[in-house]
Formats: C-alpha cells, structure tokens, sequence
C-alpha cells in the first residue's frame, strides 16, 4: 500500500436497492411511491424560469421552508430542509452526536444509520428488537449519547404508538432523540408536536413517499429552534446550495396539493391492506406494516429463493442477507396493476 493509500478514510458504504436498467420491470423494491407526483408539481415545472438557473439558489430554501413551515404550523426557525431525508439524517448525526457514550439505535433498522456513525466516527450501539421484531422503550433507558430510531420503523414495517415514543424522549432528555418518520403519512402518530414539548427532539420527514418526489430529493426536519440553528450552522460550514432551484419551487408546490397528498396516500393504504390478505392466502405471515410496503416471510419457502425467482420474472422486491430478518422480504406497494402481477408471480413460484 502506498503511503497516500493508508489516508483514504476507509466505510462500508449504504448499499440501496437495486435500480434496473431494462425496461417492462415490476419495481417494487426501494419504497418510491407508484403513482406521479401532484399535478400541481408539473405545472410549476413547467413555468419555470430556466434563466435564474444562472443564479445560485437561496441558501435559506426560504420559499420551501416557509410553505413547509405553514403547512406544519410551526414557526419557519423551526424547520431545517435538505436534499433528502438522507441529507437532513446525516446532517443530524454531524450535529448531534459527538459524545464519546455510544448513540443507541435498533439492531434492525435504517441500515444508514450505523453507515454515517462509522463515516463520522461516531461510537455507537445498536439495541435488539423484541421477538415481534418490535422498539421496547425501556430498552432505551439507559446512559447514551444520543437516541435515533424510525417510526414506523424500517424495514419491519411496525409502527409504535406515540405514547411509547415519548417514553422514549422522556427518559432521554440530555440528549438529542432523532425520530425519522420517512413513513408516518401511511399510518402511524407523528411526534411532531411533541417537538413543542421536548427541546432535545427532533422529527425527519422526506417528500421521497407519500409526495411522490423521490427523484427531487426533498426533506426536513422540525425541531427547536436552538437545534435547527445547530443544524444550520453546520450545513453553511459544508455547503451552503445544496438545494437546487427547481426541487425547491416543485417542492412548494407538492406541499400545497394537500388534496391530491390525501389522495394518493389513501390509494396506497387500501392497496396495502389488500396486499396483506393477498400474501397471507399464500402462505406468508406479513407484519402489521404501517407503512407503503410490506415485511413478509414464507411458512414454506426461503426468501432468498423467492427473491431469486421473482428477479427472474423482473420483479424486483427487496431482500436484505441480515441476521434476523435473512428469511424476509420487503415488498413496496405498487399499483394495483402491479401487485396482481406480483401475485401471479408468487402462485407460479410457491406452486
């Protein structure tokens, strides 16, 4: 190795589904949503101004954080926005978690967040879900330096109610408690008011699902405003433009579709529920997801073998080799269309 080798930061990096190149796919393995985005998102598109592209954009993404901020009903000094939940998370871990006592997250989980604790060197532990593959509260009663967990959490699917998140953020009040709901829109209770209450709390959302927008890379966080101050001044230390002018006024505009949000969501929830019983009858046993996808395993066949063979027929879902979770499959929710095609698949295989 030569010497300017052994400088290079050495990580495992985070690994995300499979995007196939052909086309006549079924792709129902990285969570987008299946339907477009708003109407409203491609008339904003399509009247914009390409010359202020010239400009770089504001580094406040003022538009965005105030539609964001209105729509949340919350003070705009209270909203962070970045390029992606995944941006606003990292950029959350970087702020946040730098005490030398490890920052507790779940065994099965967000398979990102130990990517960045090891990127930014940040020591942490990771606390086993229960044998319903369910967040215990109390297992998080103990010393740390800081909490992170989503909820409804991923990729099991589970939501917890809010009163035991905030036993949670109760018991843990020294530190920051991260709170990523990339998929509270599908059924679970956000604990985005208990912002107002917990100083140290801080709640993530993305506009990749339930908006439609994954290809834009929008999120935010809602948080104090002594936090979301943190979070600034770490943003502006790394990179002030982050947020490009065209995600920001598509992004206003998918807010503000409130209607067509309702909508969508609503779809994708009653397909879900079909879904359960459709893959029950095949012999799976699903979790009780409260999320746009489900976690599925089979009484007779093995996942990865399922997986395979789904691939095979271009139907991508999503398979994770982890202990624990090696035997399970998580399968976004498409369209109607696309789930019968996936069912059909399923008979084939198990038959």
């Amino acid at each position: 190795m030569k010497q300017w080798e052994k400088n290079i930061r050495q990580v495992t990096p985070y690994i995300p589904g499979e995007q196939p190149k052909m086309e006549q796919v079924v792709k129902l393995n990285t969570n987008e949503c299946p339907y477009p985005p708003s109407p409203m998102v491609a008339q904003a598109v399509a009247k914009m101004d390409c010359g202020k592209f010239r400009l770089y954009p504001d580094p406040e993404v003022s538009e965005l954080v105030g539609a964001i901020a209105e729509y949340e009903k919350v003070p705009t000094e209270r909203v962070f926005v970045g390029v992606g939940s995944d941006d606003v998370l990292g950029m959350a871990f970087l702020t946040f978690f730098n005490d030398t006592k490890p920052v507790l997250m779940a065994d099965v989980t967000y398979s990102f967040y130990d990517v960045w604790a090891n990127l930014f060197h940040i020591p942490f532990e990771t606390v086993p879900l229960n044998e319903q593959l369910e967040i215990e509260p109390e297992d998080y009663f103990k010393e740390n330096g800081g909490v992170v967990f989503p909820n409804p959490n991923a990729p099991t699917a589970i939501a917890m109610p809010l009163s035991s998140v905030e036993k949670i953020i109760e018991n843990n009040q020294d530190v920051v408690v991260i709170v990523d709901e990339a998929y509270i829109d599908f059924g679970g209770q956000s604990a985005l008011r208990l912002t107002e209450k917990y100083d140290n709390l801080l709640v993530v959302r993305t506009f990749s699902k339930s908006r439609a927008m994954a290809g834009m890379r929008i999120g935010y966080a809602v948080g104090s405003e002594k936090l979301i101050c943190a979070m600034k001044a770490v943003k502006f230390s790394y990179n002030s433009y982050t947020m490009n002018q065209a995600a920001i006024e598509a992004g206003v505009a998918a807010i503000r579709d409130d209607d067509y949000f309702k909508k969508i969501v609503g779809k994708i929830v009653e397909t879900r529920e079909q879904a359960k019983k459709k893959l029950t009858e095949l012999g799976f046993s699903v979790t009780d997801s409260k999320t746009n996808f489900l976690f599925a395993t089979h009484q007779t066949m093995a996942a990865e073998a399922i997986f395979e063979q789904l691939k095979e027929r271009n139907i991508f879902v999503r398979y994770f080799k982890k202990e624990r979770i090696d035997n399970y499959l998580r399968i976004t929710i498409g369209t109607e269309k696309e789930m019968e095609i996936l069912y059909d698949a399923l008979r084939e295989i198990l038959s």
